[in-house]
């Protein structure tokens, strides 16, 4: 987060360091927050457990959810069996991309030799998101309110984005069936129909006649889906000459 929050919530997922094993639990450290927890042996795993170390070893780091939390004795208990495969998955690449936004936020403050002022920044990002991942997509995607960031932290925040975060591409696929009607059209209706497909973006792959691949891509499912759409309406215009079907 960008400004921590002193303690975790009961229920919270979170990470933890085990760091010393008793004989009926373990005290661990939370990753997140400058804060212990304790582990009873009865929430290390499901059923009977005869030897604590059979399951958890020292120095290694896992999920875990907390289920008590008493904030007056700063004391917490955390749980390994309830937490989820696809709970502890999460918590592990919300963390990897929380650290990796941080790193990035960091690199521009120090590019913009505003290191004096990061303390003050962090407290106005922290007024719009909580972390540095919306944070860094705010930034990315230039929906960051005025003033969030100094303006040279901010440019140099998007100059590291650009050149570290590959963007994200999604593909759709069509298949495409042209045969000629009649002797309205030929061959060469044909190579001008598709001439306007590939102009609207989307690839042609030749599959042997009258069958082609029609593929699009962008930024999001919605905007590859119009360049098909933009092709599809290309098509139209020839549907005197060219029967066209057209299929997901």
């Amino acid at each position: 987060m960008i400004i921590q929050k002193d303690l975790p919530a009961q229920g919270e997922i979170v990470l933890v360091n085990i760091n010393k094993i008793m004989p009926h639990g373990a005290y661990c450290e939370l990753v997140e927050y400058k804060a212990d927890a304790y582990l009873p042996i009865g929430e290390v795993a499901s059923g009977w457990i005869k030897n604590i170390h059979e399951f958890i070893k020292e120095g290694a780091r896992d999920a875990a959810k907390v289920i008590f939390v008493d904030p007056s004795r700063r004391a917490l208990d955390v749980s390994l069996k309830k937490v989820t495969t696809k709970e502890k998955k999460d918590k592990i690449n919300d963390y990897n991309l929380e650290k990796r936004a941080e790193k990035f936020f960091l690199q521009s403050v120090k590019a913009a030799n505003k290191e004096n002022s990061i303390e003050e920044m962090k407290k106005k990002a922290a007024q719009v998101v909580p972390t540095y991942s919306e944070l860094l997509d705010l930034v990315s995607e230039g929906k960051d309110p005025a003033g969030m960031l100094d303006a040279d932290v901010k440019k140099a925040f998007k100059e590291i984005i650009a050149k570290s975060i590959k963007p994200k591409v999604f593909s759709v696929h069509y298949s495409l069936e042209l045969n000629v009607i009649g002797k309205k059209g030929d061959i060469n209706t044909i190579k001008k129909a598709l001439s306007e497909v590939q102009a609207a973006g989307v690839e042609v792959l030749y599959e042997g006649a009258p069958h082609y691949r029609l593929t699009a891509e962008g930024p999001s499912y919605p905007v590859a889906e119009g360049k098909i759409k933009e092709a599809e309406q290309a098509l139209e215009k020839y549907s005197s000459m060219l029967a066209v079907v057209m299929k997901k």
